[in-house]
């Protein structure tokens, strides 16, 4: 983890962009969305850097999120209607308020399926849950299709070996399933595996253990100080026509939230809904300010939660590792899972400035931000070159990282950037990781 001093942070911020959070959200407001940010809303294609003279690209190990979804939890959506729907009974919406509603009305019930809906409503959304939309698959069709074009000598080699895995989630399986079409489309001769199973959830999605676990709910408690759920008044007062109604019977600050969540992950639709307009310019950066510092505090390098947390995906690393020490031929091993696991990941890889540390949370927009690192469909490529003669050694081997298909520095030195020697980016990652597992193990050894 990289502590920022006062010359970093001026290096990291003039590297980073010429523009600030604000000025790259009021230019692009989907970037607001966090993680419902569409993909092809960020991603703008980057010419990349030619292979070096005398060695050829023959392994690439990838992780990737699965594509744009449908809003997960069972109340992502009754959560703003019920309630609004309750205040037209009583007549409390304002005619801005019942035109939001019957928008949410309507998007709420598509597509309709050929079956009763769950519990008699919501026909849509309640049986759409966490869904992969068209919006995703495209998107991982669109990256499929660019695997292919960058690295022709990987995806187009005849009988080219691909392993693809996934975790449970269907999201994710059908996301998997987007990018091998067009990579069979690419090189029909291609031997493309699938796996998806229980068994590979250990590090394509591991649960919380140890320090990261207990670090984590220190968090959750740290994130109620940056919370900006309560600042709902003039939103209420666009769409309710009694404000005391709605301090006695409504939780403003959560319709606030939740309305913002259902209005980001409209870009996860081929809808005309746009629900943006319902919020000032401040409103969206806070409701974005609150949850980049949520996600940095739950998943990111934050000093204030002991810079742990991005080795919830040590077992991936490790997987990354071991199973690249296993490479002899070109080949490709493709894992795809969510968010949860890619952010964290390009923290423990400190992608560009993924791994920072920020010790003042209210300065934290300056040098990081969630929606560079894991928009819907984000991915990890790191691609391996061999030199061309023979004979030559693992320590010849190099290796270059692309985050959203975007060349990034990693955390050692090179006379080559974009690419490094692996060797020593093995080692300097494993040291990495023995140190936070001797870390783990002494506060074990406390806690007993």
């Amino acid at each position: 983890m990289k502590r920022l001093t006062l010359m970093m942070m001026a290096v990291v911020a003039m590297t980073m962009t010429a523009q600030t959070a604000r000025e790259e959200i009021e230019a692009n407001k989907y970037l607001a969305g966090s993680n419902y940010l569409d993909y092809d809303r960020l991603f703008t294609p980057q010419a990349l850097t030619p292979t070096p003279k005398g060695y050829t690209p023959f392994y690439m190990s990838h992780y990737g999120r699965h594509g744009s979804r449908w809003l997960i939890s069972k109340d992502s959506y009754t959560s703003v209607v019920e309630p609004m729907q309750k205040a037209r009974k009583y007549g409390k919406l304002t005619a801005k308020g019942e035109e939001v509603l019957g928008q949410l009305e309507t998007f709420v019930k598509l597509p309709i399926p050929n079956y009763p809906a769950l519990d008699g409503k919501y026909e849509g959304a309640q049986l759409r849950l966490g869904d992969l939309s068209s919006v995703g698959e495209r998107q991982h069709h669109g990256i499929g299709r660019r695997m292919a074009q960058n690295f022709p000598e990987i995806f187009k080699a005849k009988n080219v070996a691909i392993d693809a895995r996934s975790t449970v989630v269907v999201r994710c399986i059908l996301s998997m399933v987007a990018e091998c079409e067009e990579l069979m489309a690419a090189n029909p001769t291609a031997r493309i595996h699938n796996e998806v199973s229980e068994a590979l959830q250990y590090y394509l999605n591991a649960p919380r253990t140890g320090l990261v676990k207990t670090m984590g709910k220190k968090g959750r408690e740290i994130r109620k100080q940056h919370n900006t759920r309560q600042q709902a008044d003039r939103l209420m007062r666009v769409l309710f026509n009694d404000q005391q109604w709605v301090a006695d019977n409504l939780k403003a600050g959560s319709i606030m939230y939740n309305l913002f969540e259902i209005a980001t992950n409209m870009q996860s639709h081929d809808v005309d809904i746009d629900l943006y307009p319902l919020f000032t310019m401040d409103e969206i950066y806070d409701q974005w300010r609150t949850r980049n510092i949520g996600w940095y505090l739950d998943y990111g390098p934050a000093p204030q939660t002991g810079g742990v947390m991005p080795f919830s995906q040590k077992n991936l690393l490790r997987n990354i590792i071991e199973t690249t020490d296993t490479v002899t031929q070109t080949q490709a091993v493709l894992r795809f899972g969510h968010e949860v696991c890619v952010m964290p990941l390009a923290c423990l890889l400190e992608l560009d400035n993924c791994g920072i540390a920020v010790d003042d949370l209210n300065e934290l927009d300056k040098y990081w931000r969630n929606y560079r690192i894991y928009p819907m469909a984000s991915n990890i490529q790191l691609i391996f070159y061999k030199p061309k003669k023979a004979p030559y050694s693992n320590k010849d081997i190099l290796v270059k990282a692309l985050l959203n298909e975007r060349e990034c520095r990693l955390p050692i030195k090179t006379t080559q950037y974009p690419y490094y020697n692996w060797a020593e980016l093995r080692q300097y990652y494993l040291d990495k990781l023995d140190k936070y597992d001797k870390k783990e193990a002494e506060a074990n050894v406390e806690n007993q």
